[in-house]
């Protein structure tokens, strides 16, 4: 409707008097400065997050400005919006970010939804994006990438898996060598992984510039030369916020079977 509205920040409140009309009245004192609401939706702890789009970021320094006056709001976050804003808005909660390790997120099984459309944002981001994901087996690691993979509406490879049987790709045909790609790792049959082919491939990936995802991120680390601080995002997935995550039976050579065959079960 405004074309020429071609930036977009996230804005957030917190509301300190529900009164009647006060939606009305931030919606109409925005419109009247120029600002346009793409999305709304209330948040946590009586928070409400909006998507804007103006053409020049001053009229939403105003928008600060006059909001002093206003006594049943107050203004927390101005800014580009981020992964995190984009879901807070699409589904009224944040997604759990851990305080101390600002790249590690933490999900549950009956968030799977949210985290499919967080991997389906970074997967739309371009260039080099290394992230890592922890979780036990059957609890739906496999299944979220691939459906991430399609939102994002990119092709995924598997360069090794369980998914049918244990496979380690040696190679490449020269088509799949494409920055558009999700190129999906499991970090625990590489990690163990005696092919120097495989292994060669995968160091070959980790250079190339396109999205990789590598399930159990703590045992690739162990056979190859990488660390932790190599990943943009770790993801944690858990059945229940109270799952601990071990590695001791993907240690075991027998473990590599049907890991997460089980799609989209208990959805």
């Amino acid at each position: 409707m405004y074309p020429e509205r071609n930036i977009e920040q996230y804005m957030e409140y917190e509301i300190l008097n529900n009164r009647p009309g006060l939606l009305g009245d931030i919606s109409s004192l925005l419109g009247n400065l120029g600002i346009s609401i793409d999305t709304i939706n209330g948040v946590e702890n009586r928070r409400r997050g909006l998507l804007l789009r103006t053409d020049e970021l001053n009229k939403l320094k105003r928008f600060e400005y006059m909001s002093k006056y206003i006594d049943d709001i107050n203004i927390l976050k101005v800014r580009k919006p981020q992964v995190r804003d984009r879901l807070a808005v699409r589904h009224g909660r944040f997604i759990k970010r851990d305080e101390e390790d600002k790249k590690l997120f933490r999900f549950t099984r009956e968030e799977i939804g949210i985290l499919v459309d967080f991997l389906a944002e970074i997967f739309q981001e371009e260039g080099h994006l290394l992230i890592g994901i922890r979780g036990m087996p059957r609890v739906g690691k496999t299944e979220s990438i691939v459906a991430g993979s399609v939102t994002a509406k990119k092709k995924w490879l598997f360069l090794s898996s369980t998914l049918i049987k244990q496979t380690e790709r040696t190679s490449l045909l020269k088509g799949e060598y494409d920055q558009n790609n999700v190129f999906i790792i499991d970090g625990a049959v590489t990690s163990k992984s005696t092919d120097e082919s495989h292994r060669q491939l995968i160091r070959e990936i980790m250079s190339f510039p396109a999205i990789k995802v590598i399930e159990h991120p703590d045992l690739f680390i162990e056979g190859m030369d990488y660390s932790l601080s190599d990943f943009d995002y770790i993801i944690e997935l858990r059945e229940d916020e109270n799952q601990e995550i071990t590695y001791e039976k993907h240690r075991k050579q027998h473990w590599f079977e049907d890991e997460d065959m089980n799609f989209f079960g208990g959805m």
